[in-house]
């Protein structure tokens, strides 16, 4: 697949509006990148079409301090990527961010099968079922669906309708948690949010049992949400990567790569192996 003149990780500014992020954004990105190239990888000559589908995939930019340095989100990183994705499915609810996300696929990547849909996911599911293909037979179709909302915005019912179609998920666990947003805040004011992205009260029952901590509340969480993702019938890996955030005051953040069609320990190792030889070029 040959590339248009599509823009590098880092792009030239275009006036629209971005993201503002904080540096370790960047780094995240690239992990996303090698997820999906491990993946797309894996599927060779195994699938007929394969499907990447970013759920929260914002305008497509961010910039490190005041639009001194951009860099591709996930959705253009995707496409920037020389990788034999069939298809490309991007929801944003935000109408701007997505108008943005648009203007800058059509100018770098106007002869890509590119879709956007605006809504939140779980009032895109209809949609997504009428164009995400379906296996049939001999004909296979591999998803690869990225969550990455820095945020509780990912209902889980959404995760369990797009679960009975196969489909492969990266779940970066991300979100502010700090001194203001602090577990108890998630717990108290943001607990119907909270409730939704765990699939129900029982969970936050189990989650805040004996809480004291940031650092307990969200290493609980992530146990919580695998063991949900084993109940749908996936197996799963979780990666642990350093967090250098003023948002998120974790030492470390982790992502879960679950599937029902790849080994996901093999995924994460080939994610590991080339993580590792970058940091080895760079010494």
């Amino acid at each position: 697949m040959s590339l248009t003149s599509s823009p590098p990780l880092g792009i030239p500014d275009d006036g629209f509006s971005v993201t503002a992020a904080e540096p370790w954004i960047k780094g995240k990105v690239a992990i996303i990148q090698q997820y999906l190239t491990s993946f797309a990888a894996s599927m060779t000559g195994k699938a007929n079409e394969l499907v990447f589908l970013d759920l929260f995939a914002g305008n497509g930019v961010y910039s490190l301090g005041a639009r001194k340095e951009l860099f591709a989100a996930s959705a253009l990183m995707s496409l920037a990527t020389n990788l034999p994705v069939t298809k490309y499915i991007f929801c944003e609810k935000d109408v701007e961010q997505l108008r943005t996300l648009k203007i800058r696929v059509n100018k770098y990547y106007r002869g890509r099968n590119v879709l956007l849909l605006e809504g939140k996911p779980e009032d895109l599911l209809s949609k997504l079922d009428h164009y995400i293909p379906r296996s049939k037979g001999s004909f296979k179709v591999a998803v690869f669906c990225l969550c990455d909302s820095f945020s509780f915005d990912l209902h889980f019912d959404t995760v369990a309708y797009l679960a009975e179609q196969g489909v492969n998920f990266l779940i970066p666990f991300s979100f502010a948690l700090n001194d203001r947003l602090s577990y108890k805040f998630y717990l108290k004011e943001n607990r119907e949010k909270l409730r939704r992205f765990l699939n129900g009260a029982g969970y936050l029952e189990r989650l805040e049992n004996g809480m004291d901590s940031n650092y307990q509340f969200y290493k609980r969480l992530v146990q919580i949400y695998q063991n949900n993702m084993l109940a749908l019938g996936y197996n799963l890996s979780v990666s642990t990567h350093k967090a250098d955030s003023g948002l998120m005051e974790l030492p470390t953040y982790q992502i879960g790569f679950f599937s029902k069609q790849v080994s996901t320990r093999v995924i994460q190792q080939n994610v590991a192996a080339t993580r590792h030889a970058q940091f080895e070029l760079f010494q």
